[in-house]
């Protein structure tokens, strides 16, 4: 259970005040020891995973700001380093749940934990009465493009069933926007769930792994206008191994769907000729987590009066289910590794001359739980919203080994993609494109919550040649580390790589700071819409 201290932010301002003065005067150690000695202790056992609303998130949160305070950046949040973020918490308990398929009079239990998880991030009904099954291939409304799922489907009271990806002849950016986004054209077409599969080809986390997260409680914005599903609506993910029992009485396969998938081609929709049932034993309790923000002010006259936001996710997974006898989810790479990187950022941009435009440091609640302290940021920033120029993010950039590549989300959308590629460059670096774009890293971090209002932005990582030993070792680190409690200390990190990616994004925000014209987006983006009333 997610519990609420009201003296939280006071003792985290009693922590900063006092930790201020004695780091004053500490001697400046080596770049790869500062940035490695926020990520011990941002990892440490005792954060406990830094789940966003508990106390161990909340002694992160006054570790980041007791290190902006001592870089001498001014607070920024709406409680001296801290922005309150109210959320409603979901926990569903398949043990007292159940889902069941019928097709012709003859019902299929499905086996909750093996077959299929029930979803906590949306408010989930007690019950759904015999819904259709509909098949709608990719589930991506992009008539822009020249591709919509959504195109004459009658989806009014039915379940629709979506495989994860999308065409090949459509960016990977906007594939990814258009999943993200397909809540709203569900809930026009009426429909009443959504059943996903994602493609084996794209798993990272193994279903053995995932599966436990289903008993997690899940978080969502209070706020009922800031979630993107009005209401409640049945979501549930399928096993890939088992998505196959969908397909059933449809007189089609998964696997002949998995083969137009897999060469990048649209997929048809189709009655899945089932229907199914639910109940969904689940509970709901409040909790309030916060962003951490220090602000250091530019120094021209008019460009000081514009802000670039730099934004790291604070939180992890906390303490789960224990995988071989270790329940914390310690989340170094993910993203202990990001906010060290935030906090070093700091640190440069401090002590060099000063940016012409003011940068706004922002470690951020709740990205675990889908975007949710970043989105409020964006939505409702601590100084004027049409004043955020750019957003760079970063987020498990992957230090683990020498590196001379780098992949930068966003780069092709916006005139930020130039500055990327130059300030790769005097780093020794070069960008290369994202070689898995159906994994949707464009909007699985906290740079989409800053495109959705309008602001250009940028997130980058280490990356290497797709075939390569190292690439082979990062998918590995997926499977096995990612999302789980093998993701701590003793696993590889290269500081000197770590301190490079630190060089090029010093050098990156500097050139954004003190640029003259403000980013734009490019005349060919679809993300363009987004600046409408800015």
């Amino acid at each position: 259970m997610i519990k609420l201290s009201t003296f939280r932010w006071a003792v985290a301002a009693a922590v900063v005040a006092a930790a201020s003065s004695s780091m004053a005067h500490a001697a400046d150690p080596p770049a790869t020891e500062r940035w490695w000695s926020h990520v011990k202790a941002l990892a440490d056992d005792g954060m406990e995973g830094r789940l966003a609303g508990t106390p161990g998130y909340d002694r992160a949160a006054a570790y980041v700001a007791d290190r902006f305070a001592a870089h001498g950046l001014k607070p920024a949040g709406t409680q001296g380093y801290m922005q309150s973020v109210a959320f409603t918490v979901q926990r569903v308990f398949p043990d007292r749940s159940s889902v069941t398929l019928t097709a012709g009079g003859v019902s299929t239990p499905l086996v909750l934990g093996e077959d299929v998880v029930l979803t906590a991030r949306i408010a989930q009904p007690a019950s759904l009465a015999d819904a259709p099954l509909v098949f709608i291939g990719y589930g991506l409304h992009m008539p822009e493009a020249g591709h919509d799922d959504f195109a004459g489907v009658d989806l009014r009271g039915k379940v629709a069933v979506v495989l994860s990806g999308g065409p090949s002849n459509v960016s990977g950016a906007l594939r990814a926007h258009a999943a993200r986004e397909r809540w709203e054209p569900l809930q026009k077409a009426g429909a009443v769930g959504l059943i996903t599969i994602q493609n084996p080809k794209q798993v990272e986390i193994p279903w053995e792994r995932s599966k436990l997260r289903a008993v997690e409680p899940v978080m969502r914005l209070a706020d009922p206008m800031m979630n993107a599903v009005k209401g409640e609506f049945f979501t549930a993910a399928m096993n890939p191994a088992m998505a196959s029992k969908l397909f059933a009485a449809s007189g089609r396969t998964l696997g002949e769907l998995l083969v137009l998938a897999d060469a990048g081609k649209a997929v048809p929709g189709f009655a899945l000729n089932q229907s199914v049932r639910a109940t969904v034993a689940r509970e709901t309790t409040e909790a309030v987590s916060a962003n951490v923000a220090a602000l250091l002010p530019g120094s021209d006259p008019v460009l000081s009066k514009e802000y670039v936001v730099l934004t790291a996710h604070l939180d992890g997974l906390g303490v789960g289910t224990p995988i071989n006898g270790d329940a914390i989810n310690n989340g170094a790479m993910d993203n202990a590794s990001g906010v060290a990187s935030l906090i070093e950022q700091a640190a440069a941009l401090k002590a060099g001359a000063p940016p012409k435009r003011s940068i706004l440091f922002v470690a951020v609640t709740a990205e675990e739980q889908g975007l949710l302290g970043s989105q409020y940021f964006a939505e409702r920033p601590t100084v004027a919203k049409t004043a955020i120029v750019a957003n760079v993010n970063m987020d498990m950039f992957m230090p683990s080994r020498p590196a001379s590549n780098i992949i930068v989300m966003g780069e092709e959308e916006s005139t930020l993609g130039p500055v990327a590629h130059r300030a790769a460059a005097s780093q020794g670096f070069t960008v290369m494109p994202d070689p898995a774009p159906n994994q949707l890293s464009f909007v699985r971090s906290d740079q989409y919550s800053f495109i959705r209002t309008g602001v250009p932005a940028l997130a980058g990582r280490l990356a290497h040649p797709p075939g390569s030993p190292e690439a082979a070792a990062d998918r590995q680190w997926r499977a096995e580390r990612y999302h789980g409690p093998k993701d701590d200390l003793t696993q590889p990190f290269d500081l000197p790589t770590a301190v490079r990616f630190n060089a090029y994004m010093a050098t990156l925000i500097r050139e954004i700071a003190n640029t003259p014209e403000r980013p734009q987006w490019l005349p060919t983006s679809f993300f363009r819409r987004f600046t409408t009333g800015k």
